[in-house]
């Protein structure tokens, strides 16, 4: 088709006419190879209501939206194929884009908004008994624990008794506060690379005939982890647990369940699905745990267990009972043994140089799932007259950058102190594991919604940016705090590394209207302490 006469600029692709120049889209557009066939009759789709037609063109031809459709719905069917991918490809990012925009923002309902006047030491509420030991919950429904997000656990194990498996849908971080025990994390897809032969731990395959021979049963499982006092566990959300206590003294665990995690897509109450047991009766409490504890097998029907497992109905039916006199931790029929390659572990812990996760060497099923916090070679501060504590983040602990929590296991000598400061990342929520301080929290107000001296067993939640302080008593004081951050920073008011010591010091003059004098020792007199301060400072 030849340009229209007696119009100003016309386009030699398409002989579209305009009175002035054509669009500058339209022309780069012709800059690039030449279109495919119906491509231009597109390209007037943007132009149906352009001001700069001439009448003469408006006569001549049909709105484009009219003329052009008959074209574009008669295209190739290759340029049609194109041109849907092209949409889908479109609207799954728009999708993808519009989840990833969800996922970012705080999934807090009205309760859990940190508005509250008052902040104490609780202790837990409920309490079950069960065969082999007891399970103690804080009250969930407490204004600092909704501010958290955190539903917290103690867990007491007596020897040979066992925590039967289960599982949850938050990540939960755990705290060994006495005694030794034994736990396997099962993580699925991940091959059981642990055999045994005859209750004996060897790690050598035995060809099937000769195990007929012997009359042993082979049996494959995942990693046995061995854990010790001042061990920080990580359970990730979904993975099944069992901990089997084979020391001489009772083993405690102390842990913090993180419902708020972006895992966990159901509410904000705390559950747990065991895979065994039930829960124990506990009079007015029993209805509470059962509203938190379940066993998932119990309400299958049993001949589509016994098809799936392949098994007869009558070993069903034993998972489905629940037992309730013997609860949640039962007591093992005989001493159990597993393989435990402590030695390897061990040489691995105690090599120096801090290992780095590149993504390569180390994979999930690999993945380490506990550290030791006691060590006092290995404290991240440290200080001969205050104190010392040690610091599991995702760098120590690489699984936690996919759970995003992390712990602290602080020790303050007699009456000394920690510095005021705030947290920036997270919430800390603090358990006393011995002694104990005088702590004070302010909130945004100026208001103290803490003044309290916290003992042995007691737990309190330090909301993000809220500023805190701590004073040990004369007997010291011990505490691991589990953050709802991977990467923990805080913020100290007093010290060498403080804000205060940051500041010019005019500033800190005209702020507070006080002589140099006055803010230099301000400034300067802690010195080179940092964080833990040592007693002795002037009191008023």
């Amino acid at each position: 088709m030849e340009p229209q006469t007696g119009l100003a600029k016309c386009c030699p692709r398409c002989s579209r006419c305009w009175q002035l120049n054509p669009p500058f889209h339209h022309v780069s557009y012709h800059s690039s190879p030449p279109p495919l066939r119906g491509v231009c009759s597109l390209i007037k789709l943007s132009h149906a209501n352009a001001d700069n037609l001439l009448p003469a063109y408006k006569t001549q031809h049909p709105p484009p939206l009219i003329s052009s459709l008959p074209q574009t719905l008669s295209l190739p069917k290759k340029l049609r194929m194109v041109a849907f991918k092209f949409l889908l490809a479109l609207s799954l990012s728009l999708l993808v884009s519009a989840a990833i925009a969800q996922t970012r923002e705080p999934r807090l309902t009205q309760g859990q908004q940190c508005r509250f006047q008052r902040i104490s030491g609780a202790q837990p509420s409920l309490r079950l008994q069960s065969e082999g030991g007891t399970t103690e919950l804080w009250d969930e429904r407490q204004e600092q624990f909704q501010c958290a997000g955190v539903v917290a656990m103690r867990s007491t194990i007596r020897p040979n008794g066992l925590s039967l498996p289960n599982y949850h849908p938050s990540p939960r971080l755990v705290y060994i506060e006495r005694g030794q025990g034994l736990i396997s994390i099962m993580v699925p897809g991940c091959a059981e690379t642990y055999q045994v032969h005859r209750g004996q731990s060897t790690m050598e395959r035995t060809e099937p005939s000769e195990q007929q021979e012997r009359g042993s049963v082979r049996d494959l499982h995942q990693k046995v982890h061995r854990l010790r006092q001042g061990d920080i566990v990580a359970i990730p959300s979904g993975a099944s647990h069992w901990c089997y206590n084979d020391g001489s003294e009772d083993l405690v665990a102390v842990s913090i369940n993180d419902v708020n995690h972006l895992s966990n897509q159901l509410d904000q109450k705390f559950r747990a699905f065991y895979l065994a047991g039930g829960v124990p009766r506990s009079g007015q409490q029993e209805q509470q745990a059962r509203e938190t504890f379940h066993n998932i097998f119990r309400a299958f029907d049993a001949n589509l267990l016994s098809e799936a497992f392949n098994v007869p109905q009558e070993t069903i039916r034993r998972m489905q009972s629940e037992e309730e006199e013997r609860g949640l931790i039962v007591m093992a029929r005989e001493r159990m043994r597993f393989v435990r390659p402590d030695e390897e572990e061990g040489e691995q812990e105690q090599r120096p140089g801090r290992q780095l996760d590149n993504g390569l060497e180390e994979s999930f099923c690999t993945m380490k799932f506990r550290t030791n916090v006691e060590s006092r070679r290995e404290a991240d501060i440290f200080s001969r007259q205050a104190g010392r504590v040690n610091v599991v983040d995702r760098n120590k602990l690489p699984i936690l950058k996919y759970m995003d929590l992390s712990a602290e296991k602080g020790n303050l000598y007699a009456n000394a102190l920690v510095s005021p400061d705030w947290s920036m990342t997270g919430h800390t929520i603090v358990y006393v594991t011995r002694g104990d301080a005088q702590i004070q929290v302010v909130d945004h107000n100026g208001q103290a919604l803490m003044n309290d001296r916290v003992n042995q067993g007691e737990m309190f939640v330090v909301p993000q940016y809220y500023t805190s302080i701590a004073r040990a008593g004369n007997n010291g004081f011990e505490w691991v705090a589990f953050k709802t951050t991977g990467s923990p920073m805080r913020s100290p008011l007093a010290g060498y590394t403080s804000v205060i010591r940051a500041m010019p010091l005019q500033v800190i003059t005209n702020s507070y209207q006080i002589s140099p004098n006055q803010a230099q020792a301000l400034k300067m007199n802690r010195g080179s302490q940092s964080f833990l301060l040592s007693p002795g400072g002037r009191r008023s």
